[in-house]
């Protein structure tokens, strides 16, 4: 089976990867970071998710798709109370049938100031 890296050069893991067994795309965790690898809303899981959900987008256009393809997400949330602000914006980037998901509450993820994590599984006809 091959594997086709999707997703910025020169990073320490696989943003996303292609198949030519079923053409599904599995993307890696994607947080809040902008291109210059800043956080990008502190504090604001709005702004977070927004971010989040334009860095996925962003890996399925370049592998021939869009957030249409994404049939699975899991999302890792520091702190639940701010999980209605997340579904808000998961309902803004998503048309129905919405992606089947996963949330878990977590102590912390690999950066201070990071609020959100999802990864998500695409499949390509």
């Amino acid at each position: 089976m091959e594997k086709i890296v999707v997703g910025p050069p020169n990073t320490s893991y696989s943003q996303g990867i292609v198949t030519d067994a079923r053409r599904l795309l599995f993307i890696a965790g994607q947080v809040a970071l902008d291109a210059e690898g800043r956080v990008v809303g502190l504090g604001d899981m709005t702004a977070q998710a927004r971010q989040v959900f334009e860095n996925m987008r962003a890996i399925l256009e370049e592998a021939g798709g869009d957030l249409r393809n994404v049939v699975k997400i899991t999302t890792f949330i520091t702190n639940m109370a701010e999980f209605p602000a997340f579904a808000q914006v998961r309902r803004e980037y998503f048309v129905t049938p919405l992606p089947a998901s996963t949330t878990v509450e977590v102590t912390r993820l690999f950066r201070e100031g990071l609020l959100v994590e999802v990864e998500a599984v695409a499949v390509f006809d």
